[in-house]
């Protein structure tokens, strides 16, 4: 969206661009209030969930559920149907599947790269029978895949931004009622077993959790670009601490930052697009934390190291005594 941010007069150069000029009164615009609110809370539930999907070592699951969003907003559209409902549906639907699936999913390179295309293809297909129905009609179609893949959080109505703050808060709620244990089960599956915990059940819960998520974040930030933000915050949360529940909650806030400053410099620079701002916050974070933490993973790798060699000097010292003996 262009236009939106804070220019000066015009003078004899044309008009100049002041970046600080109106940023106070930035909330006045409803819809960047509107993006701001249900931002945040879509930011909060990414960055909970991010963190267990990245625990879990399951990032993958999160990029199979871009395409399928993808697929699943334009299969709604084509048919008629509201957007949500089919982004959604598609994303419970095929997270629900993968939890199924769980350890027993084999399939190698060639058959997940073949059916992630031939997914996007069927959005190919819907999005031109949709564009196709749309034309000569008055309507605004031609818009519809780019907002899919990449986002449309400054044109949220109040009514889509009432619906998807609770739909991200529901999460949020769930997540906070289920976290530890889901942690639990995260780290270490056998001993949670163990102790009673529930794990397959978790599972389903969480993977519903991921799919809700995949889809309240497709509409902030688009299908294509959702993983940053489920998973950057996340990568550099446990980059940052290796206490999981302060992780997790790390992971939140860097998520919120990373929406609230993307925000910022969408409406401050009204050519750079909110969903590159935010991803660009949240990868420079990422980026930031193995910088910050390189030099003590390489300290401990070499203690590590020699740890090691010290075991393994013993072994052949005790070797050669056993010999002399």
């Amino acid at each position: 969206m262009t236009g939106i941010g804070p220019l000066t007069g015009v003078g004899p150069l044309g008009a100049t661009l002041n970046p600080f000029v109106g940023l106070a009164h930035m909330l006045d615009h409803p819809f960047l209030r509107f993006a701001f609110v249900a931002g945040t809370c879509i930011a909060l539930a990414a960055g909970l969930v991010g963190y267990v999907v990245v625990l879990r070592g399951q990032v993958f699951s999160g990029d199979a559920l871009s395409h399928v969003a993808f697929t699943g907003a334009l299969a709604a559209l084509a048919f008629g149907v509201d957007l949500r409902a089919g982004l959604y549906g598609a994303c419970v639907v095929f997270a629900v599947l993968l939890a199924a699936l769980g350890r027993r999913a084999s399939a190698d390179d060639t058959v997940i790269g073949s059916v992630f295309a031939w997914v996007l293809g069927l959005g190919a297909l819907f999005l031109s029978i949709f564009t196709t129905s749309q034309s000569g009609t008055g309507a605004v179609g031609s818009d519809a895949g780019v907002n899919v893949l990449f986002g449309s959080i400054l044109g949220l109505s109040s009514s889509q931004a009432v619906v998807d703050s609770v739909v991200a808060l529901s999460v949020v709620a769930v997540f906070v009622a289920i976290g530890r244990p889901l942690i639990f089960a995260s780290l270490d599956e056998s001993v949670a077993a163990a102790r009673g915990v529930h794990v397959r059940l978790l599972g389903y819960a969480f993977f519903v959790l991921l799919g809700v998520t995949a889809g309240v974040a497709t509409q902030a930030v688009g299908a294509l670009l959702l993983l940053g933000l489920v998973a950057a915050p996340a990568g550099a949360s446990q980059r940052l601490t290796s206490r999981p529940f302060v992780a997790v909650w790390l992971s939140a806030g860097i998520a919120v930052a990373s929406i609230w400053i993307g925000l910022t410099v969408a409406y401050l620079a009204p050519r750079v697009p909110p969903s590159f701002g935010i991803l660009a916050v949240a990868t420079a974070t990422y980026l930031g934390a193995i910088a910050a933490t390189s030099g003590e993973t390489v300290r401990l790798g070499r203690i590590g190291h020699r740890g090691r060699s010290a075991r393994a000097g013993d072994g052949r010292g005790t070797g050669r005594r056993i010999r002399d003996a």
